[in-house]
């Protein structure tokens, strides 16, 4: 039987530091803060999905437009370190988070210039034109982030 999905409702990232993560993703990216509750991990099923057990979480979730789906998940644990490393793109998970933007070049050149790392220097993003359809930045965490043309 297919599971007749309507949408991905959401994607989620486990990161270091939640304000550290914020302050890029709302302050350099622009995304709003749609909630921001602290869980208990100890009870329910959370406890079968997690690597080791942790006594809670704190998620926040974020939008890219108001009303806007996917959102994207964000948890960390307070008091408590997370394991593992961002992976590639050529490894197993989840390799990156993308987004659609109308400009990608100068969405590029202004998020360099507020000194987000570029995943790579900006002419390899570029075509024999000098235009750019993709490119990818690393979050806080080194987490890779997408944007390209749509």
């Amino acid at each position: 039987m297919p599971m007749n999905a309507t949408g991905v409702s959401h994607i989620a990232i486990c990161v270091r530091d939640l304000d550290v993560s914020l302050k890029f993703y709302c302050d350099v990216l622009g995304m709003s803060i749609v909630s921001d509750v602290i869980q208990d991990t100890t009870t329910g099923g959370l406890p079968h999905v997690y690597a080791h057990a942790r006594a809670t979480r704190r998620q926040v979730r974020l939008a890219y437009a108001d009303g806007a789906k996917p959102t994207l998940t964000m948890t960390s644990h307070p008091d408590e370190n997370p394991d593992g490393t961002p992976i590639k793109l050529d490894q197993v998970g989840i390799s990156h988070i993308s987004f659609s933007v109308p400009d990608p070049r100068a969405l590029a050149g202004s998020l360099s210039d507020q000194g987000v790392p570029l995943a790579a220097p900006m002419d390899v993003w570029a075509n024999a034109d000098g235009q750019v359809g993709s490119f990818y930045v690393y979050d806080p965490d080194g987490i890779l982030v997408q944007f390209d043309a749509g």
